[in-house]
């Protein structure tokens, strides 16, 4: 697998969308303190510091485990950029200054320092795997809340801002974005995986995942009207019932059992939005499982909603807001059956379990040393 131009300017593109995501959760919450809207800032600011906190900490454990297989100490300076929030941002510096040496100089292989060779291709391709999977994260655990929060905000008071539409739009952006960058990525990484190839599997990969969330995310907007302490319970015990999850499944992505617990609370949090695969096993009976708690949700929210009108949610947004949940959930369950019923890149492939979305395979590649069969 060759890391072409293409390829090149896709990178750029997802630094682009990731410094305007950031920029915006920003100007948002500048914008709520502004306005003595506080609560709203508070949020967007926790939103986004737990987010970048947590992708931190993996940046800087593979950082570290990178350092120790090249026989070097781990320098200072790495703790410092992440302690500052700039591990993604100097990952994205090696990754881009290797990436356009690779695709417009057209580099061959070269030796390192123990006289091993080194496909320049396969590196980037590795690098990039890394920032795709810190952006799925930081997209799940900041961008899915951010997307709910400034959905109920602009539900509650009927208008919003130009901020606010920008908040959201690119939140929408970014969660698309990341998540099909992730699985395309992933399986450039994995010699024993087919490619996804063709736009036709990707538009329906991405249609799949962003009606199925749009549907979840609007219908959680719903139950915070209603009642918040019951959408942030029924939130919580989705989150416990994720984290029961990875446990049961034994996850061993980490080297050290902190960053383990680590990736199965981020597991857990991602099963509240979205499925994720996190073992090499066949994922149809879990995945219907999962889908069928979702349909059952959704209806469950949408009937009490109807039963029980909310004086402060302004009624002539009920009806739309209802359409849009019923018709992205079932364009979403359609697009995840054709998808997977015609189009996916293992469907020949019977008895080979799926990809898992966090792992690649026993070769010579960062992810080997955190994920084991």
């Amino acid at each position: 697998m060759k890391y072409t131009k293409l390829h090149f300017m896709l990178s750029v593109l997802g630094i682009i969308i990731y410094i305007t995501d950031l920029i915006v959760d920003i100007w948002v919450s500048v914008r709520f303190f502004y306005e003595g809207r506080n609560v709203f800032g508070i949020l967007t600011v926790t939103f986004m510091l737990f987010g970048t906190l947590v992708v931190q900490c993996f940046s800087y454990s593979w950082f570290k485990a990178d350092l120790k297989k090249a026989g070097q100490e781990s320098q200072h300076c790495f703790l410092l950029l992440h302690c500052l929030q700039g591990g993604v941002f100097t990952r994205y510096w090696f990754a881009l200054k290797k990436g356009y040496h690779v695709a417009f100089k057209n580099i061959s292989k070269t030796d390192n320092f123990i006289e091993e060779q080194i496909d320049p291709h396969k590196e980037v391709i590795d690098r990039m795997t890394d920032l795709s999977m810190l952006r799925l994260f930081e997209t799940y655990l900041e961008g899915c809340p951010q997307f709910v929060l400034q959905l109920y905000i602009f539900l509650e008071h009927g208008q919003a801002n130009f901020s606010q539409y920008a908040a959201i739009m690119v939140s929408c952006c970014a969660i698309s974005w990341s998540t099909l960058d992730y699985q395309v990525a992933l399986r450039k990484s994995l010699s024993d995986k087919n490619l996804l190839k063709g736009s036709c599997p990707k538009l329906t990969y991405l249609f799949y995942k962003l009606f199925t969330l749009l549907s979840w995310m609007l219908s959680i907007v719903l139950l915070l009207f209603l009642n918040v302490k019951i959408a942030l319970f029924l939130l919580l015990f989705l989150w416990f019932l994720g984290l029961l999850w990875a446990f049961k499944k034994q996850t061993q992505f980490c080297a050290s059992v902190s960053m383990e617990f680590l990736y199965r609370v981020v597991v857990g949090f991602i099963l509240i939005f979205t499925f994720f695969n996190i073992k090499g096993q066949n994922t149809r009976c879990p995945m219907f499982c999962y889908y069928i708690v979702r349909v059952l949700a959704t209806v469950g929210i949408l009937v009490v909603f109807w039963v029980s009108p909310v004086s402060v949610f302004n009624s002539d947004y009920f009806m739309p807001i209802s359409i849009t949940i019923v018709l992205s959930l079932v364009l979403g369950i359609i697009f995840l059956i054709v998808y997977y019923g015609t189009l996916h890149p293992n469907r020949k492939e019977e008895t080979k379990p799926d990809e898992i979305d966090g792992k690649t395979s026993q070769e010579d590649c960062r992810m080997k040393y955190f994920i084991m069969d």
